[in-house]
């Protein structure tokens, strides 16, 4: 993804963005086709003086006229009046910008594609494995590790629509001059623009976007989506690795996650780069907001924004994936410790469970008030919940209440459909 954003890439393009406009002239007749052949030809990275390039951008403000100026230099007066011929320096960075940001996408897709295809195979594998859903941090009811885990795979496939969406809003041409309005093309506008989309690979559009950031926008919020829930998913495995739960661990290997001073230690490192890079993602996210905060028809410094903002997004996201993808790829699980767990609270993650069964005999309200009783019973007395709950009914009762409470496994409700349908629909969403 860096290498999408690099210097040499983003040059190469707006080279190649100036030569297919030198062709896009003569497909539109302004020019003949051997003219337009000769300013392609200029439109050459060796061409370039780099550091000249720069520095001249520094004191001009924008890169597209010095650059304009060495291709000139290549090429004899009468057909280096024909180069840029039309454009304004924004068409030619952003039918750039476009090329980069559709190939970006395309790395996102890859990536976001890894971590999906790691996360429907654990949940399908692990659709069966109970363990202590918590809520607020705490225990609450059982459930299965896939269950858990195909909440995430149906974040990653709404990602993956989102992704395909702004990629191709985003992959559109600009040509329209230096007030939006293709002035200085006349009545062969459309024909040339339309033959530098094609040349270009991207779409034709009738309306001017310099100042329309809202694809760009959109593409970028995609990708802080996706990175946001890499870092959820970072954030659980985290939690889920800790010592005194034990229930996850990311891939092993040696020194993988070791520590210079510790060496018990193998840290959740795929887990914290995912952090650590969604929340960069997200951050620059935000700023792309702030660049559609365009006036009139050009930016006066929004634009500058996205030119960290876009691609520290893009790649930051990048990274949020390839850690996820990680994490997804070498998860080792540990059923029995979600099993000790579940006894962990002395079996109090049951009381809904018991609530409901005891109900049909009480009605809900007052099983409600005979299971939360038990359970401050049992906190007081260390005693179990199954305990506790025989000792307000009475042995009397018991025989017949013992039945109906269930164990954990018997408690996980839809959770096989919930993993069944969340690996159908990825893998429709795929193909």
């Amino acid at each position: 993804m860096a290498a999408v954003f690099s210097q040499e890439r983003t040059v190469r393009d707006w080279l190649l963005v100036e030569a297919e406009l030198g062709r896009a002239l003569a497909d539109g007749g302004v020019i003949d086709e051997a003219t337009g052949e000769r300013i392609a030809g200029a439109c050459r990275l060796d061409v370039v003086d780099l550091e000249r390039l720069w520095a001249e951008s520094a004191n001009v403000g924008y890169p597209i006229f010095p650059l304009v100026k060495q291709i000139c230099e290549a090429l004899d007066d009468r057909d280096a009046a024909w180069v840029h011929y039309g454009a304004t320096t924004q068409d030619i960075m952003d039918t750039a910008l476009a090329l980069q940001l559709r190939d970006a996408a395309d790395r996102l897709l890859v990536l976001l594609g890894e971590v999906g295809d790691g996360l429907a195979r654990l949940v399908a594998e692990h659709a069966g494995t109970v363990m202590a859903g918590r809520t607020h941090a705490q225990q609450a009811v059982p459930t299965t590790f896939g269950a858990k885990l195909a909440v995430f795979l149906g974040e990653a496939t709404r990602h993956r629509d989102r992704l395909l969406r702004a990629r191709a809003a985003v992959a559109v041409v600009s040509l329209f001059g230096a007030g939006g309005t293709s002035a200085a093309l006349g009545d062969v506008a459309g024909r040339v623009r339309t033959g530098l989309a094609a040349r270009t690979g991207l779409a034709d559009t009738l309306a001017p976007w310099h100042v329309s950031r809202d694809t760009i926008a959109e593409l970028t919020q995609a990708a802080a989506l996706a990175a946001a829930t890499c870092v959820r998913l970072g954030r659980e495995i985290v939690d889920l690795s800790r010592t005194e739960i034990g229930e996850v661990a990311e891939a092993d290997g040696m020194y993988r996650g070791a520590s210079s001073t510790m060496p018990q230690k193998a840290n959740p490192i795929s887990s914290e780069l995912a952090v650590g890079f969604g929340v960069m993602a997200t951050s620059h996210a935000q700023a792309v907001l702030r660049a559609m905060e365009v006036g009139h028809e050009r930016a006066a410094g929004e634009w500058q924004v996205e030119w960290q903002a876009v691609p520290g997004a893009l790649v930051a996201a990048a990274g949020a994936l390839r850690a996820a993808a990680a994490i997804t790829g070498g998860l080792r699980v540990f059923p029995d410790r979600m099993a000790v767990n579940l006894t962990a609270d002395g079996g109090r993650l049951m009381a809904e469970a018991y609530m409901i069964a005891l109900a049909a005999e009480l009605g809900r309200d007052k099983a409600h008030e005979l299971v939360y009783g038990a359970v401050r019973d049992s906190r007081a007395t260390g005693s179990t919940l199954r305990d506790a709950v025989r000792a307000r009914v009475g042995d009397g009762a018991w025989s017949a209440i013992a039945e109906t409470l269930p164990e954990p496994a018997g408690y996980v409700g839809s959770t096989r459909e919930i993993c069944d349908a969340a690996v159908l629909r990825w893998r429709d969403a795929k193909h």
